[in-house]
């Protein structure tokens, strides 16, 4: 335990300056009576943890008045989502009840606190279930969108102050962040506070980069600043003299987005040009918003040439999560492409404070793209069999989607994500027309069911009754209403032909004098190594488990009964005593390369982790612990899903040892390249390589290499010299051969 010296007199003060600034933030939302409402919340919070402090030493009420201050101040939430903001932690520290909870507030504040209270503990590292409880957050989402925007500020202020929690922590919950918070912020419109998550993220999972580019983005800022003004000055003097209000500035882009541009286009920081975007944000009626924004559109286009293929027209057809802007590329003054976004105060507020705005302008009969997507996420949750990784594999794909419009034959408009098929229509129009669709009519034409539909495109199913969900179909469709649908009928289709599997098997027990029980058929299972018993049914009704494979069974138990018996017996307490160790305080990080260390361990493929990386362990249920590093593609999607098989992990000094990894280098294609490239890593560097291919294009190579390094070190200073070879422009590792 930390010891603080505290000035309970100064932190008294801080505390009421912090509330009184959490009152200005409300001011624009709040009514008669509501400065009471939240004086009371806060009263009782200052109260409930009046004894409770953070891992850096402050108050613990800091927390709930921040996380209060961002749903109201950048959220844009009112009244009763404050109050819950300040009351989020209140049930589960304290002894207050959700009954006290009522009486004081009333219902609704009850049954927002009762949903944040359920979701608090959601990613427990010590939890096998973070993808059942990440279901079990999206029914508080369908029931109360609320409770998932005060979720996602509470997430946010954790974030911001994660830097006093240990590393193992900071990794789980930064990936947590970006695979799951994240790509709901994006979905519910909260654009800023997405970004910051992905940024804080990257911070925490990938500290080397994350310094880098916003070094390099500090170095290149009065570069920046002064572009922007040259670009911007004209369009302002031409907005004045037409008489048109708007505000016109620059905004830098997110680290994340720029180090994502650079690993997709497999490009260095100096040849990401788009650093920003101009933004033009105008006042006006609501009746005249879209003439004013293509009216600036035009002025913006008469004075810089636009890029034809990169027009978006949100104005005319809103986003989902009900996003409105016109954007557009054009050349700047230096021959440099900037993007351009056009939208009315209205619009950026949407776009600015996502669902919160969405809602205040809404109108009440109206039935927006989010109210539709909402809908999506209660059908979806409706099967209560659907594998809980499957859904939230499916559900996260689906939140960063853009959408397209598909008519019906009827005219009526369908929207659907990106790359959506014939297939995907089928469903989102009635599940039973999904299950029963043999084919599609596309623009009248006849096509498969894996067609990818265009923006535009009019569909018309063709069903027949004889029809039913082929596991195929799980390879195209890319909804999740679809999946869910699909595989939903698949293991009712399955559990039908494992019960026929099931009388088979009995009888073919009988006919070998095998008694039939549950002990019997789980050795049987184990013995042809399927999952589940249900497997072994299914796979015996399809005839793919004979007498031959049963009479093989129960020769080999009777010649090893007892050793497989201990042999499951010791597989089992290996796996356990594993989980404990990693679990145990002191001693809870594996040393790879420490000989003393009997625990076996491989380096995972994925990404080919080196000394010197940031690393961490991963329990698997057949190979033993993966080393993997913590930027690899498939950190995220582990540490949220399976975070009590995380472990920490660090490097010994082991220089005698070698580790696979990858180089791609780009440069102009020249005699003798390849011998430059190869005595550099050969004989100056000692270097073994694995593997070397490289192709070339109108005078233009690409190299990819695999070679063998002792550490991060070896490596950095291999690519540094490799970059001063005469004709190469870039080098980058990457993570695998694959």
């Amino acid at each position: 335990m930390k010891d603080y010296v505290i000035d309970i007199e100064a932190e008294n003060k801080e505390i009421r300056k912090r509330y009184r600034a959490l009152l200005r933030a409300c001011k624009p939302t709040m009514q008669r009576g509501d400065k009471q409402m939240i004086r009371k919340a806060f009263d009782l919070a200052l109260e409930s943890h009046k004894e409770m402090r953070r891992k850096s030493g402050e108050p613990y009420i800091f927390h709930p008045i921040a996380v209060a201050q961002i749903a109201a101040e950048e959220i844009g939430l009112g009244t009763t989502s404050i109050v819950c903001a300040l009351l989020h932690d209140v049930v589960e520290d304290t002894n207050i009840t959700l009954d006290e909870i009522e009486q004081m507030f009333g219902k609704k504040v009850r049954r927002i606190i009762d949903g944040l209270t359920k979701i608090s503990g959601i990613f427990d590292p010590n939890s096998s279930m973070q993808a059942e409880n990440f279901r079990k957050m999206l029914l508080t989402l369908a029931d109360d969108v609320r409770v998932i925007l005060i979720k996602l500020a509470d997430r946010l202020h954790n974030m911001r102050t994660m830097e006093f929690m240990a590393r193992d922590k900071q990794l789980k919950i930064a990936s947590e962040t970006s695979y799951l918070y994240a790509p709901l912020a994006h979905r519910l419109g909260l654009y800023t506070i997405k970004s910051e998550l992905e940024d804080l993220s990257m911070k925490f999972t990938d500290p080397d980069t994350y310094k880098f580019i916003a070094r390099k983005l500090n170095e290149k800022k009065a570069e920046r600043e002064k572009f922007i003004a040259d670009f911007i000055d004209p369009v302002q003097e031409i907005l004045r003299e037409q008489g048109i209000s708007a505000q016109v500035f620059g905004r830098p882009k997110s680290i994340h987005s720029i180090w994502s541009k650079m690993r997709k286009k497999s490009i260095p920081f100096e040849e990401v040009y788009d650093l920003f975007a101009i933004r033009i944000i105008i006042d006006t009626e609501d009746e005249r918003e879209k003439t004013e924004c293509w009216k600036v559109y035009s002025i913006v286009t008469d004075l810089y040439r636009p890029n034809p293929d990169r027009l978006r027209d949100w104005v005319s057809s809103p986003k989902g999560n009900g996003y409105e802007s016109l954007h557009t590329t054009v050349m700047g003054p230096r021959g440099q492409w900037v993007e351009v976004q056009i939208r009315t105060s209205r619009m950026n507020e949407i776009a600015e404070k996502g669902f919160a705005a969405h809602w205040k302008y809404k109108e009440s009969n109206s039935d927006s793209g989010l109210d539709q997507w909402i809908k999506k996420i209660r059908e979806v949750l409706s099967n209560p069999e659907q594998n809980a990784l499957d859904f939230v594999d499916d559900f996260k794909m689906n939140l960063f989607s853009d959408e397209i419009f598909i008519f019906t034959p009827k005219g009526a408009l369908i929207q659907l994500p990106n790359d959506a098929t014939a297939l995907d229509f089928a469903f989102e129009i009635h599940s039973d027309i999904g299950a029963t669709c043999i084919g599609a009519k596309v623009n009248h034409k006849l096509v498969p069911l894996s067609h990818v539909l265009q923006n535009g495109d009019q569909v018309e199913i063709i069903t027949s009754s004889k029809q039913t969900p082929k596991e195929d179909w799980l390879n195209f469709v890319v909804t999740a209403k679809a999946k869910s649908k699909i595989r939903s009928s698949l293991k009712e289709e399955r559990r039908r032909v494992a019960e026929d599997g099931k009388e088979i098997l009995e009888r073919k027990l009988k006919t070998l004098k095998i008694t039939y029980n549950t002990d019997n058929i789980n050795k049987v299972a184990n013995y042809l190594k399927f999952a589940s018993s249900q497997d072994l049914f299914y796979n015996v009704a399809k005839g793919l488990v004979d007498i031959k494979h049963l009479r093989e069974f129960v020769a080999h138990e009777k010649n090893n009964d007892a050793t497989l018996s201990t042999q499951n017996t010791q597989f089992n307490a290996h796996i356990g005593g594993l989980v404990e160790k990693l679990h145990r305080k002191d001693q809870d990080t594996l040393l790879i390369g420490d000989d003393l260390q009997q625990i076996d361990y491989t380096l995972a493929p994925c990404c080919n982790p080196i000394p010197g990386d940031d690393v961490f362990g991963f329990l698997t249920v057949n190979d033993g612990i993966k080393i993997h590093r913590t930027s690899c593609p498939n950190a995220s999607k582990l540490m949220a899903n399976y975070g009590y098989r995380i472990m920490k992990a660090k490097w010994t000094s082991k220089n005698d040892v070698s580790f696979l990894t990858g180089l791609r280098i780009v440069g102009i294609d020249d005699v003798g390249l390849v011998n430059k490239i190869t005595t550099v890593i050969s004989h100056e560097f000692h270097v073994n390589i694995r593997s070397l291919s490289i192709t070339s294009n109108d005078g233009i190579f690409e190299g990819n290499i695999m070679v063998f390094v002792n550490d991060t070190s070896q490596l950095e200073n291999l690519m540094k010299t490799l970059k001063q070879v005469r004709g190469i422009t870039t080098v980058s590792r990457y993570e695998s051969e694959s």
